[in-house]
């Protein structure tokens, strides 16, 4: 099993490696930059250099950089749109300083204007950044919870996206539980984990995903709500993440924790449920 958190990069990028050493990691999750901002600084070489090293020597891996919220790479919105484009872009470039071999985005609203104004502005966003990716870096394209107008919510949807862009080996797919759940496919039942994993597999191919992020949903099936909750205490529930882990397409795999944290259970109790329920 690979299974991590979503660490911080406070005081300076190399500090993450830190952290998800001392937080028992064996992968984890950044924001390379402020993620509820426009505005970011360069990084610095140094800090560059450090993360390098300290990744090597850890053996914690693969480092996935999730993009900032504001971005709306699906917006009709010329001015936001152009912006979205950019801090995509300007993200492959951090990445590969560092390293990080997948960026998860956010696919984005098409605001109401209908889902070929949306899908248009998704693939040629994908095409601009994927010019500037290098090495073995891809773009990772996360499923959504089914928000009204939201693009990426459908596995044939995402297909559509990928078919769509043209350099489509730097594009992967970011699988999020809680997302699917909501958006209508059954977690709940080994039956159900078969099937919605079967059907990803017929529309997509299991080839393209390369990261699981690890949600409870506070919201029922088909609901629509991007709630998430406590390994174990949401509609999945404990059954549905056992089936899910002992998948056979899903064991390899990177898998990363974005729960809550509350009284009920911290960080580290979510880290130890997925190993119980993954042995």
């Amino acid at each position: 099993m690979k299974v991590g958190l979503h660490v911080s990069i406070a005081g300076t990028i190399d500090l993450a490696v830190d952290r998800a050493k001392e937080s028992n990691c064996d992968t984890f999750q950044v924001f390379t930059r402020n993620p509820r901002g426009w505005r970011y600084s360069a990084l610095d070489p140094q800090e560059v250099g450090n993360f390098k090293e300290k990744l090597k020597t850890s053996g914690i891996g693969p480092p996935i950089s999730h993009m900032p919220y504001l971005p709306n790479l699906a917006c009709p919105e010329d001015e936001l749109y152009e912006k979205s484009v950019a801090t995509l872009a300007e993200e492959v470039d951090r990445c590969v300083q560092l390293g990080i071999p997948y960026i998860v985005t956010h696919l984005g609203s098409h605001l109401g204007r209908g889902r070929e104004v949306g899908l248009q502005r998704l693939t040629s966003a994908l095409d601009v950044a994927t010019k500037r990716a290098r090495g073995d870096l891809q773009i990772l394209l996360e499923n959504m919870a089914g928000q009204a107008n939201s693009m990426g919510s459908k596995f044939q949807d995402l297909k559509e996206i990928m078919s769509g862009v043209k350099r489509a080996e730097r594009i992967g797919v970011c699988f999020d539980t809680c997302h699917a759940y909501a958006a209508g496919y059954d977690l709940q039942s080994k039956r159900g984990v078969d099937q919605t994993l079967s059907k990803f597999n017929d529309i997509i191919g299991f080839d393209s995903l390369k990261v699981v992020h690890l949600n409870d949903s506070k919201g029922g099936i088909g609901s629509g709500l991007d709630r998430h909750e406590h390994i174990g205490m949401g509609y999945i529930g404990e059954r549905g993440f056992k089936a899910f882990l002992h998948h056979d397409t899903t064991r390899g795999l990177p898998w990363v924790l974005e729960t809550p944290e509350d009284e009920r259970r911290d960080a580290q109790g979510n880290l130890r449920m997925v190993r119980k329920l993954g042995k």
